[in-house]
């Protein structure tokens, strides 16, 4: 079977990691399914934390992505991010005013977060037809501090912050604009699911703080490729663990469900940077009720941690109803349609200029 764009499948990458030798015992956490950054003990107390992750979908705003998506990984680890590298890889042909653009896109999005821009690459590359950018992420924290995923327990809650798919929502609005207005989404609805990108936005980095400055998260995890059920099933897989969804729990808004509905597109296996899932304890989920939801943020109960197989089920029904699974994330495939196929032929050709 060949390859289809998006992650490996679990099965693929889980073996693909089963082979690595680990030598070097400041290596606190390697890499893993469901574990968003590798952590590094530097000594005196005090942790690097390392990510990186390309920016492969989106063409507009694809800076912006890539330090936040990076960034957001850095904080489930519960860490601060603070330094960023980028590998810009152009398509040749493109306008000269490229570079500056994604360089500006960069540079505005580490100074939202306070991060330095420390180095990178830029080139132009045979064989794209879209820019892609490759970020690297470098954050610190105590030791203490770390979020590792130990002493995952059954009883455990799952929280998720705001709804899921912002990312894909505001990708498919910017990318697919004409398809979406050909099938009858309304402009106001297109240009609000754009906005997304920024309000609620895609970084969940104060989120992040927020939850660990109130309780001691076990486990948090930054939803992406392959959406919240992708997301889930990282989960289950770190905690060694069963877990159960309250699927009415899950918050989808209402620009992502029009815009799914237009594309036959589920949002449940759709790209979904801008939510956080974290792991507590059931007295830390009692407790963040009152303490987080004051200051804003938007945090809902959507499953239950049980012993038992690493799986995903849905509500309380014995025989389990398993979850719903993704070969690909939902925006991989209409990316790879004859829909999105037609739309860009129509956005530029010349009749359409």
């Amino acid at each position: 079977m060949s390859l289809q764009p998006g992650k490996l499948p679990t099965a693929v990458l889980a073996e693909l990691l089963a082979k690595i030798t680990h030598r070097d015992p400041r290596v606190l956490v390697g890499p893993g399914i469901g574990r968003d950054a590798a952590v590094i003990d530097i000594g005196g107390g005090r942790c690097l934390v390392a990510k990186t992750d390309p920016i492969t979908f989106a063409a507009e705003q694809i800076g912006w992505y890539a330090v936040h998506v990076n960034a957001n990984d850095i904080a489930c680890m519960g860490a601060r991010p603070a330094w960023f590298l980028a590998t810009a890889l152009l398509p040749p042909g493109a306008p000269d005013t490229l570079p500056a653009t994604i360089f500006d896109q960069i540079t505005t999005a580490c100074d939202a977060l306070g991060i330095e821009l420390v180095g990178g690459h830029t080139e132009v590359t045979i064989g794209l037809d879209r820019p892609i950018i490759v970020g690297m992420m470098l954050g610190e924290a105590a030791r203490s501090q770390i979020v590792s995923g130990e002493n995952i327990q059954p009883g455990d809650c799952v929280l998720m912050s705001r709804g899921i798919a912002i990312e894909g929502t505001a990708v498919l609005a910017r990318e697919a604009g004409d398809t979406l207005a050909a099938r009858g989404v309304a402009a106001r609805v297109i240009a609000r699911a754009s906005a997304m990108l920024f309000d609620p936005g895609i970084s969940v980095v104060a989120d992040a703080a927020a939850l660990c400055a109130a309780a001691r998260p076990r486990l948090m995890h930054d939803p992406t490729e392959g959406g919240l059920a992708t997301a889930l099933e990282e989960l289950a897989t770190a905690a060694s663990a069963t877990l159960r969804v309250d699927a009415s729990a899950i918050r989808t808004y209402d620009e992502t469900r029009a815009i799914c509905d237009a594309l036959g597109l589920d949002s449940l296996g759709l790209l979904a940077s801008g939510a956080l899932l974290a792991i507590v304890s059931a007295e830390d989920a009692a407790h963040l009720a009152s303490s987080i939801d004051g200051e804003g943020t938007d945090w809902r109960m959507i499953a239950t941690v049980e012993s038992g197989p690493v799986r995903v089920i849905l509500g309380t029904e014995d025989p389990a109803i398993p979850f719903p699974t993704f070969a690909r994330d939902e925006l991989a495939r209409f990316l790879g349609s004859a829909d999105m196929s037609r739309n860009n032929s129509e956005a530029h050709s010349p009749e359409g200029s």
